[in-house]
């Protein structure tokens, strides 16, 4: 194993450690949760599109709940990856900037073998709450419908990087809030993947029931 690598699976390592550190003292409430139950009621599987600043209390709030999340192959995204691992997703890589093509296909291929995605729209390096097309392609292909979610913390650090990533601190109350299935509702996947607004409008609509805890 490369210095690089063997630097990568260390800091993946101290990431899950501290993620669940962390986690395990945050105390969860949840916002319109029955959308998700009931979505799951009916068999049918969708798509998590969130704000990658938010990502980590989100990552935490749904493990292990048969998710495969869409991952750069970026090395900081390697190392994202593996501590979804260590939280019990499965993980789609690529992008809308690298393996496009294929990181859509397989998130397709991970809806039909029954699984939900979760996808960051403006990730993995923005600018912050842009709307890549990716999610509403995988809706479109699949007919699965997209899930906004979003999070807030009553105490968080925020890292200064151009998503400025949320932490919530030790006991922090943190709210998880849905806005509801959003349906694919054009013609063509090149359609959908120019309806930037509706997206951000849905994310932006979960973030205000997210509110402050």
């Amino acid at each position: 194993m490369s210095a690089g690598a063997s630097r990568v699976a260390w800091m993946a390592r101290a990431g899950a450690v501290i993620v669940r550190m962390l986690g395990v003292t945050w105390r969860l409430r949840w916002v319109n949760d029955h959308f998700v139950r009931e979505q799951e009621s009916r068999g049918q599987n969708f798509i998590y599109v969130l704000w990658h600043g938010q990502l980590l209390p989100l990552l935490w709030a749904h493990r292990h709940r048969r998710i495969a999340i869409m991952i750069s192959e970026h090395r900081d995204g390697e190392i994202i990856a593996r501590i979804a691992q260590s939280l019990g997703y499965r993980v789609v890589r690529g992008s809308t900037s690298r393996g496009a093509a294929r990181a859509l296909l397989g998130a397709c291929r991970e809806i039909e073998a029954g699984f939900d995605v979760a996808v960051t729209p403006d990730g993995p390096r923005g600018p912050a709450q842009s709307v890549a097309p990716g999610a509403s392609v995988i809706a479109h292909r699949s007919g699965a419908p997209l899930m906004p979610v979003a999070a807030s913390a009553s105490r968080a650090w925020r890292l200064q990087s151009w998503d400025r990533f949320m932490i919530p601190k030790p006991f922090a109350k943190v709210v998880v809030a849905y806005s509801g299935p959003v349906w694919a509702r054009e013609e063509s996947a090149r359609d959908a993947a120019i309806d930037e607004e509706r997206v951000r409008g849905a994310i932006a609509a979960a973030e205000a029931l997210a509110g402050r805890p």
